[in-house]
């Protein structure tokens, strides 16, 4: 089986668990106590803070261990904006930020703080200087990831760090995904990360505050941790934690294995569109991750491709709006525009065999292949030609009703509202209003359009995605008697 998951979270690494299973027999008192054990675990604890602090590139005093990622991004936020709130209440971040930090705008904002969302371009990046235009005397704090969970687009950290200092204002940085890479760059106020991101054991996180940040602990206090993170320290789990992120670190292993994962990143982002016809490989094709590529495939359905891929022995995740664990599409795709249907995201970790890269490119052919087959997807509609109305679709060539009519910002003169064709795929979840669109656009003469009535969320993120794709125009939505009607012109 090759586990191709790491950005949920990576295998451990085998200097973790040699600490782990260490630090068992002599971290296990409370490091508060002055007797034998007790102090025998505060030097674990100072030793482990002390090589984190070096990863990280901040000082030991600065940072804490937290018993998770997400609560030292929620701590972090409440921390930051709570010390701030004389000066202003309002949030900024990302468009593309992890749920943990969009979790922690939603309870400021319900508390009666605002929040401004930074939009991204089609790679998943911010403008920086969109950033810097956005700071305003009110503004508590700006969250900004160093890089995407779930394309891997890497965010200009260093430069919007400037303009917050200028501002006077702090940057929070989610660095869960950078960190194991190398330290952010930067003059960043906060910092949050996860060890299980790295090789570490789950349940450890990490939040540094750097000195003259401006930071009130919210909740109850606690005399750990410099009352930052309430709880007994897991001090095996944190001594296997910071052993392991400062053994990626030692010598050249982690430039020198980046540099082999991304030639191996560069063969996927270049083969697979190669090999599987109508598909988008999404995020920064430069500033990005060395061991993550995403990519999304039309006309395939998420939960079944991963599925599928499963079955041959591959361990991938998915952003997509068609998975188990969501109904709705990806905030990061949808932000981006791009494509959600058939979302494949790979995340090598350390010491992913080269042969391994390879098996996967001979076997998603046919793993895609077959999933368009199950779902009725012609073949030659797959590679592109035009094919006849059947299989899921059905479509009427009738005047468009009023409700449905073709949206009024069209271009001008263009017509087409009346006399097109109307596909009915209210009830059926994407990719099914896409494919019953595609196998229909043939059916009406170059100029013409349809319109799709869909009640699926993603359609309105993939009705758009597959018109850039396939040269098709999208005119636009308008609200139907159910769900919204999309209106397509066909120009190819």
């Amino acid at each position: 089986m090759s586990y191709f998951d790491a950005a949920s979270a990576a295998p451990l690494h085998p200097v973790a668990r040699e600490a782990l299973l260490a630090s068992l027999d002599e971290g296990w008192a409370d490091p508060a106590r002055l007797y034998r054990e007790g102090r025998r675990a505060r030097l674990l604890l100072d030793a482990a803070r002390e090589a984190a602090a070096e990863a990280v590139g901040c000082r030991p005093d600065e940072l804490v261990f937290t018993p998770s990622g997400t609560q030292a991004v929620h701590a972090g936020v409440s921390g930051a904006l709570a010390a701030r709130r004389r000066v202003g209440r309002r949030l900024l971040h990302s468009a593309v930020e992890h749920s943990a930090v969009l979790h922690a705008a939603e309870v400021h904002e319900a508390a009666g703080g605002t929040r401004g969302e930074l939009a991204v371009d089609r790679t998943g990046r911010v403008a920086a200087g969109e950033v810097g235009a956005a700071l305003g005397p009110d503004t508590a704090l700006v969250c900004l990831q160093s890089a995407n969970h779930e394309v891997g687009t890497e965010q200009p950290v260093e430069e919007v760090a400037a303009l917050c200092r200028e501002a006077g204002v702090p940057l929070l940085v989610d660095a869960a995904q950078s960190l194991p890479w190398g330290p952010v760059p930067g003059a960043w106020s906060l910092l949050a990360a996860s060890a299980h991101k790295w090789g570490g054991p789950p349940g450890v996180g990490l939040l540094a505050v750097r000195k003259g940040t401006r930071f009130a602990p919210q909740g109850p206090r606690d005399e750990r941790e410099s009352g930052r993170s309430a709880g007994f320290e897991n001090i095996p789990a944190v001594v296997a934690a910071a052993a392991s992120l400062r053994a990626l670190r030692a010598g050249t292993e982690t430039g020198d294995e980046a540099a082999r994962l991304r030639r191996l990143v560069d063969r996927i982002r270049e083969r697979v569109p190669q090999l599987v016809p109508d598909v988008e490989v999404v995020g920064d094709p430069v500033h990005r991750l060395p061991h993550l590529v995403t990519f999304s495939c039309l006309y395939v359905d998420g939960e079944a491709l991963l599925h599928e891929l499963d079955r041959a022995g591959f361990s991938v995740s998915s952003g997509s709006s068609c998975t188990s664990s969501t109904l709705t599409p990806s905030h990061v795709l949808r932000a981006m525009g791009v494509l959600s249907e058939g979302n494949v995201r790979v995340s090598l970790p350390y010491g992913t065999a080269e042969a391994e890269v390879e098996r996967f490119l001979e076997v998603l052919p046919q793993v895609v292949r077959s999933v368009r087959e199950q779902l009725g997807v012609p073949a030659a509609e797959a590679g592109g030609a035009r094919a006849a109305v059947g299989g899921a679709g059905h479509a009427t060539r009738a005047p468009v009703p009023p409700e449905t009519a073709e949206p009024a910002a069209g271009p001008a003169g263009s017509g087409g509202g009346s006399g097109g064709l109307v596909v009915d795929s209210l009830g059926k979840r994407c990719p099914i209003p896409v494919i019953e669109l595609a196998k229909v656009i043939g059916e009406v003469p170059v100029g013409g359009t349809v319109t799709v009535l869909s009640d699926d969320e993603a359609a309105r993120q993939d009705i758009p995605a597959w018109c850039s794709m396939r040269g098709q125009e999208y005119v636009g939505e308008r609200a139907a008697e159910r769900g919204a009607a999309y209106v397509v012109r066909r120009r190819a």
